[in-house]
């Protein structure tokens, strides 16, 4: 716990400084996840086939459904972890929507898994998304809202599940 401390002081600690960097943790711990869904929708409408439109769908949707849906709702049924801000007494710049189970992030859990499966599809895009999910969950850090093992361990379930699902559904 005093890594997640340590860390979560270092990226929290330089909240409520700069009025543009809460703005832009804000901005990502929240609203950049609007702007990957539909980035995926629009790689999703350029696929020229429609079974490889159905299959494109289906792999991104099964692997957020496996992570974010199935795996880290379970965990979190079963790891009752405060949230930083609940364990410090802190004010987090966004609502936590009242939730109050920290491990693993279900946001992490879900971008990584929409960015490695959109990794398999397209890799350029691919590590756009990854770029744009490490900077969610180091925003979501930044706001007071997880330790920086919930993103870790959210990161890895979001991999896994992909993974997983490629190798469950075959290629077209």
């Amino acid at each position: 716990m005093s890594f997640d401390v340590s860390i979560f002081n270092l990226i929290g600690g330089l909240s409520r400084k700069w009025q543009i960097l809460d703005w832009t943790g804000i901005f990502f711990a929240e609203y950049v996840g609007y702007f990957l869904v539909l980035y995926f929708l629009i790689l999703l409408f350029k696929q020229e086939k429609i079974r490889e439109k159905i299959y494109f769908f289906s792999f991104v949707s099964l692997s957020l459904i496996l992570s974010r849906g199935i795996i880290a709702e379970a965990l979190k049924f079963f790891i009752s972890r405060p949230r930083p801000f609940s364990a410090l007494n802190l004010q987090p710049l966004i609502d936590a929507n009242g939730v109050n189970a920290s491990m693993p992030s279900g946001h992490a859990a879900f971008y990584f898994a929409l960015a490695t499966a959109i990794f398999f599809f397209n890799k350029k895009a691919g590590w756009r998304f990854f770029a744009a999910a490490l900077l969610t969950g180091i925003a979501r850090i930044f706001t007071g809202v997880h330790w920086p093992t919930d993103i870790l361990a959210g990161a890895i379930i979001g991999i896994i599940s992909a993974l997983i699902i490629k190798r469950i559904i075959p290629k077209v």
